[in-house]
């Protein structure tokens, strides 16, 4: 098994990007995927990790990989088939899933996951771009 230091960020939008310089800033050893390797560049420059190809090399070695893609059409596409987080996920990995998805696709995601024992957390973030950026369950603006 990986060590727990070693995780993975796949999604580096307005939320993940963030999300992921959180994860490097407290000593984790971060790899990140995003579709497009300009963004994954660009957080490259601000924090310390490194950045693969696919979502499969993402999570090969990682204890923990999160997700925060777009909506239910874009994690399966990143977490399942040939280059997906599942089938580069080691048993005993957890994959923590930060899209706002729907609950079907959740126990979906849960059950192929039990196949291959990895766990899986449906754990849908809030409080926007602020809320990330600063660490946040809410940002400053929706606490006033």
């Amino acid at each position: 098994m990986a060590e727990s230091r070693d995780v993975a960020f796949v999604g580096l939008g307005v939320m993940g990007y963030p999300m992921a310089g959180h994860l490097a800033a407290a000593g984790h050893r971060v790899r990140v995927y995003n579709r497009t390797r300009r963004r994954a560049a660009e957080w490259l420059e601000e924090h310390r990790g490194s950045c693969v190809a696919s979502p499969r090399e993402a999570a090969e070695g990682a204890g923990t990989v999160f997700l925060c893609v777009g909506n239910d059409d874009d994690v399966p596409s990143v977490v399942l088939g040939d280059d997906g987080v599942f089938a580069g996920a080691a048993e005993g990995a957890v994959v923590v899933d930060h899209t706002t998805a729907s609950a079907n696709l959740a126990h979906e995601l849960q059950a192929a996951g039990d196949e291959r024992n990895v766990g899986f957390v449906d754990a849908p973030v809030s409080g926007g771009q602020g809320g990330a950026e600063s660490g946040q369950g809410e940002s400053a603006d929706a606490a006033e």
